[in-house]
């Protein structure tokens, strides 16, 4: 993982989301399309710095974060703005259809 995805705990959690738009990836590494879907998240983290915050959580260490956000299916990314959870996507997309979902929010 780069340095363009933050990887969070239950502790960094509510800071990460509060502000701006924030995808957040709830993942598991034992999860395929969890690692599929990893390196078009960080290539749209690079494409979209400055617009959308990237990061993820691991569902088996954080589960009661991962139970809130009803996340049921991985990967969910969970997009965020100024804190309140306001689009979902479940599954992984290729690239030009997630770009196209985030982009309604930026």
């Amino acid at each position: 993982m780069s340095d363009l995805v933050q990887e969070l705990t239950d502790e960094t959690f509510a800071a990460a989301v509060a502000h701006g738009i924030t995808i957040v990836d709830f993942w598991a590494p034992w999860c395929a399309p969890c690692r599929e879907i990893a390196p078009i998240t960080e290539s749209l983290a690079a494409e979209l710095k400055g617009k959308v915050i990237f990061a993820k959580l691991n569902v088996d260490d954080f589960t009661p974060l991962s139970e809130h956000y009803e996340v049921l299916s991985m990967p969910t990314l969970v997009i965020f703005k100024d804190g309140q959870p306001i689009d979902s996507i479940i599954g992984s997309l290729p690239i030009e259809q997630l770009r196209t979902r985030i982009q309604q929010h930026v």
